[in-house]
């Protein structure tokens, strides 16, 4: 299930940029953030693909959404300036971010190439 981010919740699982000067990842297996909002159309055709894609790969990627009109402060600290953003963490090295409004099959290829992993579930 994707679970939605606040500024707690943020520094708790993903970064504590309060705490750390370097990118230090909080989790341990990888994670894609859907930064978005209510009003965006690309962002609404995309939360139910991060939905389907929670499931499919359970256990192995953390699904996470971000809602930029009320955590500003994160979206603030990532430079988001167009929705949706797609923030890819693997468990080391540093995040990638992608912007725009993938279809399903592009996002499966991005964690694949990413992450290394496949999914959970074949649907």
């Amino acid at each position: 299930m994707t679970e939605h981010l606040t500024k707690q919740t943020f520094l708790e699982k993903i970064f504590n940029y309060e705490k750390n000067q370097e990118w230090k990842y909080e989790g341990t297996v990888p994670a894609v953030i859907d930064f978005w909002a209510e009003w965006c159309g690309p962002c609404r055709m995309v939360g139910p693909i991060i939905d389907e894609l929670s499931t499919e790969y359970a256990g192995k990627v953390n699904f996470y959404k971000i809602d930029t009109e009320a955590e500003q402060e994160l979206s603030a600290a990532f430079g988001i300036r167009s929705i949706p953003s797609l923030l890819f963490i693997p468990v080391e090295g540093q995040p990638k971010m992608a912007t725009g409004a993938y279809p399903k099959e592009d996002l499966k290829n991005i964690i694949a190439q990413e992450f290394n992993v496949t999914p959970s579930i074949i649907v």
